[in-house]
């Protein structure tokens, strides 16, 4: 039995299995395992400067001969330029030392010391070049990374968040197959109107920025919406075989995996993350808008708990980012995962060890080939 889609084709993989774009754990040695795997690897780029963007398309084309993708962000609020708050009220910007003396005053507490420019380049795996740049997820930081994506004419570009749509004339000229995150099928729509190739079905169970429904009932409703036009793709807890077995089952051609590939050998996140979610269980994630603006899934941490406790409403991206990042640095460097465990789906709990990532993906596809054997046995 050959795990094959038409998505197979489209992209060039073995195995209908995209690794999700996840910030700093999707590095250059993570999608490159993937890829060389039978999947697609997906650089995690939300947060490389241009500088580092480029090195990083460049490093893994180094380590891999198969095709791979780049995700970033292309969130509409920041394009347009949204305010916080009621009209007339604060802005963001006049907002910042109240939240900035939140987080000192937090980290106080925590008995832990503001990192220095060089620790969060550290941790952040930062090119020093990019310091000078656009300030990160402001929309001339994306108009920046969007640059180096079409001047590198990479093979596949994601959209982990918002249209590509006003990039789709360029990356399409260079060849590059264009895909989109969505949340619901009006998003799905839109995308798709835009000529995406691939649409990813992201339910309310993923890791990192993702959507109030549910992903059980948000995949068969966006391919009912596409009508086979477009390529879906299933996301949200999906973390083994079956998981996979049953997006096929829900009408979708693959799924993006991001939680699973988590606690890999390749992974980008500290060992202290990794251990965290060895140990966690299907409740140990939040939903929280403190760290990044924008509501994320993650593990349960004390920097959202406390957001939350103060009843103090996070600003939005990418002000919130200027804030919390002093905060996760810190927890990262001082190896503290209850500060700052990480983005992180519901399907947590599947996660029994740290493992090479080949040995992840071949995980997957045999239990999905074994779970969609067993369908032979339920109907006669």
């Amino acid at each position: 039995m050959a795990l094959t889609t038409r998505l197979c084709g489209l992209l060039g993989i073995r195995h209908p299995i995209l690794l999700a774009g996840m910030g700093r754990a999707s590095t250059p040695e993570l999608a490159a395992a993937v890829s060389n795997a039978g999947g697609l690897g997906v650089l995690g780029a939300a947060a490389c400067g241009p500088n580092q963007l480029r090195d990083w398309i460049r490093h893994t084309r180094a380590l891999t001969d198969r095709p791979f993708g780049v995700d970033t962000l292309l969130p509409a609020s920041v394009r347009r330029g949204a305010k916080p708050g009621n009209s007339g009220g604060p802005t963001a910007e006049e907002m910042l030392p109240q939240h900035r003396a939140f987080a000192a005053a937090f980290l106080a507490r925590e008995g832990l010391e503001a990192p220095d420019q060089a620790t969060i380049d550290h941790w952040q795996d930062r090119d020093p070049a990019d310091r000078d740049g656009p300030r990160p997820l402001s929309q001339a930081f994306f108009e920046a990374q969007m640059e180096v994506v079409i001047e590198e004419k990479v093979a596949v570009y994601a959209a982990g968040l918002g249209n590509p749509g006003p990039w789709m004339e360029r990356l399409k000229a260079n060849g590059t197959l264009v895909m989109a995150v969505v949340g619901a099928t009006r998003h799905a729509l839109q995308v798709a109107e835009a000529g995406v190739d691939v649409i990813v079905a992201q339910g309310h169970d993923g890791g990192g920025h993702n959507s109030p429904i549910g992903t059980m009932a948000l995949i068969p409703q966006v391919v009912d919406a596409l009508g086979g036009r477009v390529p879906v793709v299933g996301a949200g807890g999906i973390g083994d075989g079956r998981g996979l077995a049953a997006a096929l089952m829900l009408g979708a051609e693959g799924a993006w995996i991001g939680t699973a590939f988590l606690a890999t050998d390749e992974s980008g996140i500290s060992p202290a993350q990794k251990q965290a979610l060895v140990e966690g269980l299907d409740e140990g994630t939040t939903v929280s808008r403190s760290v990044t603006g924008k509501p994320a899934r993650m593990v349960r941490n004390r920097w959202a708990a406390a957001y939350a406790e103060a009843g103090l409403e996070p600003l939005p991206m990418p002000f919130q980012g200027a804030v919390s990042t002093a905060v996760t640095v810190a927890g990262m460097a001082a190896g503290r995962a209850e500060i700052w465990g990480g983005f992180a789906g519901q399907g947590l709990g599947m996660i029994h060890g740290i493992r090479p990532a080949a040995e992840v993906m071949a995980g997957i596809v045999a239990g999905a080939e074994q779970a969609l054997r067993r369908t032979g046995t339920i109907v006669s």
